[in-house]
């Protein structure tokens, strides 16, 4: 008898305890609207992970705008970052204003102990960075830095099969990122006018879709930092893109192990896709969801085996979802995870190299 009312006991706190954590969403603010893929955000369905408590933009009429798409009240939109975070008390903020801003947000938010997601990259540049990672320490937040590619299923499959031995001692690594140009694709100026910025982004396409490359080499190399950093930039839509680069290649070198990362917006179609190459064989992430793996057989040949791959489970499917299961210390971030601070913070250094060796045409040899 006693053994049952325990057993009836444990469910009721655990079913109240579920209840609770349910009517006790996360409170987010959001800073800024400049960023296109706020719409990702604010369209997001329904959950009871997260709560928009508070959106920072002095832009009225691009408030007003996705107010009116997004059905959220304009009384949700404040002048300034002091304003809303006395005003709604958040628990965390994402940034969805310029790169340049980040640093900026951190100030704000760490020492009232409030957690960071910043769209990629971390910082514009490792001055900001080192600023960015002192504060989040110092106040002991959570400061993550989001890719979309962090989501794909194949990209995790990638490194399960690396690690696994399945083709050998990684050798090659190999990122192409990148679209036609954010001019051709008619993003709205908001966006357009900071992200062709060199002081705003840091860059053209050595910043927007280099990173990718970076941020994966570095995860799959488990936070080893280059030996070298080689860059070449290009400017192919002068008309579109005066002020930056528009097509990159970033090579890393390692003790024996190299990566070449081409971000570009000079691509026909939009592409996120690696290539991992070992001793014995390689596998191709092709998208988020397919993926192929090559055993070399003689000279040429090659088995090869093709998966299909489902979504990954929330919430590792879903950016927002991952961070406030973070915050509610539901899942722990390892050092080296893809949105991690330290993973990040090489991947600054990495393009702050990057843009170095390609103003100055000499190949970047990075301190031990």
């Amino acid at each position: 008898m006693k053994h049952k009312l325990l057993i009836a006991i444990c469910i009721f706190m655990l079913t109240s305890l579920n209840v609770f954590a349910q009517k006790n969403p996360v409170r987010v603010g959001i800073v800024g609207l400049v960023h296109n893929h706020v719409q990702g955000f604010l369209g997001r369905e329904e959950r009871e992970d997260i709560k928009i408590v508070g959106i920072v933009e002095t832009n009225h009429e691009l408030a007003l705008r996705y107010s009116k798409q997004f059905h959220f009240p304009m009384s949700l939109i404040y002048n300034s970052m002091k304003e809303m975070i006395d005003a709604t008390h958040p628990e965390a903020v994402r940034a969805f204003g310029t790169i340049y801003d980040h640093l900026a947000v951190v100030e704000a938010c760490a020492p009232r102990g409030i957690h960071v997601m910043v769209k990629k990259p971390l910082a514009v540049n490792m001055e900001h960075a080192r600023k960015m990672e002192t504060l989040a320490k110092k106040y002991r937040i959570h400061l993550l830095t989001n890719y979309e590619t962090t989501w794909y299923a194949s990209n995790h499959k990638a490194y399960e099969l690396l690690r696994k031995d399945t083709i050998g001692s990684l050798r090659k690594v190999i990122v192409h990122d990148g679209h036609r140009g954010p001019r051709k694709l008619g993003i709205n100026s908001e966006f357009l006018d900071w992200l062709t910025d060199p002081v705003l982004d840091g860059g053209g396409a050595i910043v927007d879709f280099g990173c990718y490359g970076v941020n994966l080499t570095t995860w799959l190399m488990n936070g080893k930092r280059p030996n070298t950093v080689t860059a070449v930039t290009q400017q192919l839509q002068h008309e579109n893109n005066p002020k930056v680069d528009d097509e990159s290649t970033i090579i890393l070198t390692y003790d024996s192990v190299n990566s070449t990362i081409q971000g570009s917006w000079n691509w026909p179609m939009g592409r996120k896709d690696m290539e991992v190459y070992g001793l014995t064989g390689a596998i191709y992430a092709d998208n988020g969801n397919n993926l192929r793996v090559r055993m070399a057989e003689g000279y040429s040949g090659y088995n090869e085996k093709t998966y299909q791959l489902k979504n990954r489970e929330t919430p590792f499917n879903d950016p927002f979802a991952f961070f406030a299961a973070v915050i509610r210390n539901e899942i722990s971030l390892e050092p080296n995870d893809l949105s991690s601070l330290e993973n990040n913070m090489t991947v600054v250094e990495i393009l702050d190299a990057a843009r170095l060796s390609a103003r100055t045409g000499r190949t970047i040899h990075l301190r031990k």
